[in-house]
């Protein structure tokens, strides 16, 4: 497959391969990325670092979506919610996505170099995560994994570019956001579970089959489980601790939401997780010292 040029006119369409109208997923990014930089730091992140990491999570969500439509671009077409898509549309072609891609990539590269090169090392990780994760729905049930790897390896590169290491608490966040991320976008992939099995796409829905909810509530469970152990080790003060419970609240919710496995119930769920990251950074942030 060969690179396009990129041509203006298209613009419209870029964005929408870019997902720019939809930003849950950046923000679903976004928050833990957050919450690993204010760990980091102990209150509050360098002006440096908070520019960066946001805008690299914004280039680098942006970029997984253009590789993602270009890896579905032949099964798209059999799926209700993604038959729309530009490539499928045939609005852009194959070389502009990959140019676009490529294009991102390179924006990401560039806001990489202004951290250190411990962290520049580490991006080659996110780099490897983001171009895999949408051939994985071909060759495992679990691609929902490498896509919580990937939404979640922005921690230690948070931790190394703050602090020049990645402690055992980074890890800890990593693990916890994956456990997440797997929650959520199962209940993402219950949205498409029928179409998904007539076109052979393989997920964490599917392999889960009637005991998806039981599993999102174990995940979830961990998930909060960690972020308890990482508020204890961290001495975190009281708004943390609220911030669990009203995060808690939402999870639970969610669970109600899921309960019929109706395709637009479990989209809902699923943006509703918007809401659980921003309450756990608020709670993070009003726990810690601000510092400048």
């Amino acid at each position: 497959m060969k690179l396009a040029a990129l041509h203006t006119a298209h613009l419209p369409y870029y964005k929408q391969l870019m997902r720019i109208d939809k930003p849950i997923g950046t923000l679903l990014l976004l928050w833990p990325t957050y919450w690993a930089l204010w760990l980091a730091s102990a209150g509050m992140p360098s002006l440096l670092y908070l520019i960066v990491f946001s805008l690299g999570v914004f280039v680098m969500r942006s970029a997984g979506c253009v590789i993602n439509d270009f890896a579905d671009r032949n099964i798209d077409g059999a799926v209700k919610r993604t038959a729309q898509r530009p490539l499928v549309a045939g609005m852009v072609s194959s070389g502009e996505a990959l140019s676009l891609f490529f294009l991102l990539i390179l924006i990401a590269f560039i806001l990489v170099l202004f951290l250190g090169w411990q962290t520049i090392l580490l991006s080659f990780g996110a780099l490897l995560l983001a171009f895999s994760y949408p051939f994985m729905k071909r060759y495992t049930q679990l691609p929902q994994v490498v896509l919580g790897a990937a939404f979640g390896w922005a921690i230690p590169m948070a931790f190394m570019a703050v602090t020049g290491s990645v402690p055992l608490l980074a890890w800890l966040l990593f693990t916890a956001n994956i456990a997440w991320t797997v929650a959520y976008d199962t209940m993402y992939a219950m949205v498409d579970r029928d179409d998904d099995l007539k076109v052979g796409v393989k997920s964490t829905a599917i392999l889960f089959g009637s005991a998806d909810r039981i599993i999102i509530f174990a995940l979830n469970g961990i998930f909060v489980g960690l972020l308890a152990l990482i508020g204890y080790m961290s001495q975190l003060t009281m708004p943390y601790w609220l911030s669990l419970c009203v995060a808690s609240g939402f999870l639970i919710y969610q669970q109600w939401l899921i309960h019929s496995r109706d395709r637009e119930q479990c989209f809902k769920a699923f943006l509703n997780n918007h809401y659980v990251g921003m309450v756990i950074f608020v709670g993070l942030m009003t726990s810690l010292p601000f510092s400048l």
